[in-house]
């Protein structure tokens, strides 16, 4: 979720050091640097795939070569000939404000995000043989307590999820949760351990929201979701923006957090996100489907499929205001 943390550092420091590894070992047991240098032809191709979908806040567009990142990261990947990996933290569970959510289960916002990442998989993999897959690392348990969405509403999400990528044939995908990793344990266990293990000291993070400006924008911008996604408080709105404040800094530590386990299970993936990042971070921000809002995710929204064929992700109450419901294996589906 932030932009660019000294964990990003340590992170883009190790893949380098890799990288040069992984470049001398294959020109040593190949003996040509062609082969090198058709890998990173490779993964330019493979890279041209990503950017149109690029979720960023900045208002160019940006060459290959300013994503050094990625290249490297899907250059060793296409250098040992194996399948890219691509981890997307994110699918965590619905928003719990019935007023931008059709349920608490996924529904068509869901079904077309998993099929266009299955799909841009299949794409690369007309490029590079071996093929890629996404690895969505539903996070919902990570922030149960702090979105205030019950844990058995998350499980239900993210079985859901699982069924629903079986059900489609997406072959490139998979489902990776906190159940992967502490197998049983109480969820409050599960956050416990993940936090204490992996997560930044709130002072440090306290200093940084104030030093840096991106991760001030994403602390704003977690702050307001918390906001918007609160539909029982009983308190003053004075009082809501001071709890909400609180939970953004906890959301961000456990982003953090679930981070750095995701790169202890999924070394050397190419790290995506569904939050908008700069152009040359560590971090590929990536557009899931059209929507006014760049922060805007099918989580968060419904889909609205309008009259040209093509779909937008709208708050409910604003999706049915222009459209009728349509429901789909008798739950509401979307917007039409």
């Amino acid at each position: 979720m932030p932009l660019t943390t000294a964990a990003d550092a340590r992170t883009a420091e190790t893949a380098e050091t890799a990288e040069t590894a992984e470049t001398a070992e294959s020109v040593d047991s190949v003996g040509t640097i062609e082969t090198v240098e058709a890998a990173g032809t490779v993964g330019t191709a493979v890279l041209n795939l990503l950017l149109p979908h690029h979720r960023t806040a900045d208002d160019r567009a940006a060459p290959t070569d300013a994503f050094p990142h990625q290249l490297r990261q899907i250059g060793a990947f296409v250098r040992r000939n194996e399948p890219i990996v691509l981890t997307l933290p994110g699918f965590p569970c619905k928003s719990p404000n019935p007023a931008k959510v059709l349920g608490h289960l996924p529904d068509q916002g869901e079904r077309l995000s998993l099929a266009f990442l299955n799909s841009l998989c299949a794409r690369i993999g007309e490029i590079h043989a071996p093929g890629a897959r996404v690895v969505i690392c539903s996070d919902g348990h990570v922030f149960g307590d702090l979105i205030r969405v019950p844990d058995e509403h998350i499980d239900a999400y993210s079985d859901e999820l699982s069924r629903l990528i079986d059900e489609l044939g997406l072959d490139h995908l998979s489902v990776f949760d906190l159940r992967d990793v502490l197998g049983d344990l109480p969820h409050s266990a599960k956050r416990a351990y993940v936090h204490d293990r992996y997560a930044p000291g709130l002072d440090e993070l306290r200093a940084e929201v104030r030093a840096d400006g991106h991760t001030l924008a994403l602390y704003r911008g977690i702050t307001r979701f918390l906001l918007d996604d609160t539909a029982d408080f009983t308190g003053t709105r004075s009082a809501l923006q001071r709890e909400c404040r609180r939970r953004a800094y906890g959301v961000i530590q456990r982003s953090r957090a679930w981070g750095e386990l995701i790169a202890e299970h999924h070394p050397g993936s190419v790290r995506l996100s569904i939050h908008p990042q700069a152009v040359g971070a560590p971090k590929f921000g990536i557009r899931l489907l059209d929507a006014p809002d760049v922060w805007t995710t099918p989580w968060h929204s419904a889909a609205l499929h309008r009259p040209d064929g093509t779909w937008s992700l709208l708050p409910r109450a604003r999706a049915e205001r222009l459209g009728r419901l349509v429901h789909h294996d008798g739950r509401p589906s979307h917007f039409e």
